[in-house]
């Protein structure tokens, strides 16, 4: 009985329809295969169970009491995987119906995401948007690892080329500083001002991000000094309060981190930071994520998307 653990599906259902039609032939045509394909079959699975299912005389075709055993097991069988190939549909069907928004830190500005959500649901009542918070680890905001279907994300993306976005906001890079350092009394600082200072850095895994925040292709000398390793907001407040170093930020994301304690400054002559919702670019063409693009770019009265339009 070793080899019982082979049997395969196919193998059961040919059984079960010889078992209810008590005639090779008529099994065959309800299978849709040859009556000697069938015969055939049904031969192999004895040998493999060792034991004949069906007696087979001139009168026709009648179950061994194996067979008669075997039956209501091999309905059973049937049934379950039935169900589980049902269930399995069912989780493909909520798959497709389900958009998956990957983001590091909720993208506030002025409600942003319920507008976009009521827009995408009034276009797609059936879909469900579940949000899916990233570290900032991952600077795709969970796209790399498929983990979110569209993502709102800062540029500039790793392996840009592999994405497509539309922007929702574009703003200045502040710097942010404990209200007790020299230069908060300062209004007209520039990154020749902060050349000295330690910086607070996203994690090393954040890559071409990392040095976005930390202008590095825009400040004057070599690179910072690094104060502290920061992946979350309240992380970053922390820092900045302990005075481990200073930090650039967004001014949308201002709000954040300018708690009790620290302050933001502009920084004259640093180009803009750009926000986006992004999504990669094979699925550009996916309804949810066309949708969801479509319904961003409304709330956003943005016209286009800078790169590939779904």
């Amino acid at each position: 009985m070793g080899m019982t653990t082979d049997v395969h599906l196919r193998d059961l259902r040919y059984f079960l329809a010889v078992a209810e039609e008590l005639h090779f032939t008529r099994a065959a045509e309800r299978l849709y295969v040859s009556q000697p394909a069938l015969s055939k079959q049904v031969r192999a699975l004895e040998r493999q169970l060792g034991v004949e299912l069906f007696r087979r005389d001139r009168r026709g075709v009648a179950l061994t009491p194996a067979g008669t055993a075997l039956l209501p097991h091999a309905r059973r069988v049937l049934a379950a995987w039935e169900e589980g190939a049902a269930a399995v549909e069912r989780a493909r069907a909520a798959q497709h119906s389900t958009l998956v928004v990957g983001m590091s830190t909720s993208p506030g500005r002025g409600g942003l995401l319920p507008a976009i959500r009521s827009r995408f649901t009034a276009a797609h009542p059936d879909a469900a948007v579940r949000l899916r918070q990233v570290g900032w680890e991952d600077p795709t905001a969970g796209l790399a690892d498929r983990g979110a279907d569209v993502a709102f994300a800062w540029l500039p993306l790793p392996d840009a080329d592999r994405y497509a976005w539309t922007v929702v906001a574009e703003e200045p890079r502040l710097v942010a500083l404990p209200e007790t350092h020299p230069l908060a009394a300062r209004t007209n600082l520039t990154l020749a001002d902060l050349a000295d200072e330690p910086f607070l850095a996203l994690p090393l895994s954040a890559g071409v991000l990392r040095d976005h925040w930390l202008a590095l292709d825009e400040r004057p000398g070599g690179p910072p000094r690094i104060g502290a390793e920061i992946a979350g907001t309240e992380e970053t407040y922390e820092a900045l309060v302990a005075g481990l170093g200073v930090c650039l930020v967004a001014a949308g994301n201002a709000p954040l981190i300018t708690l009790g304690g620290v302050t933001t400054r502009p920084v004259h002559g640093l180009s803009p930071s750009r926000y986006v919702l992004a999504w990669r670019v094979e699925d550009g063409s996916r309804p949810l994520v066309r949708g969801y693009a479509q319904a961003c770019r409304r709330v956003t009265g943005r016209p286009g998307s800078e790169r590939g339009r779904p």
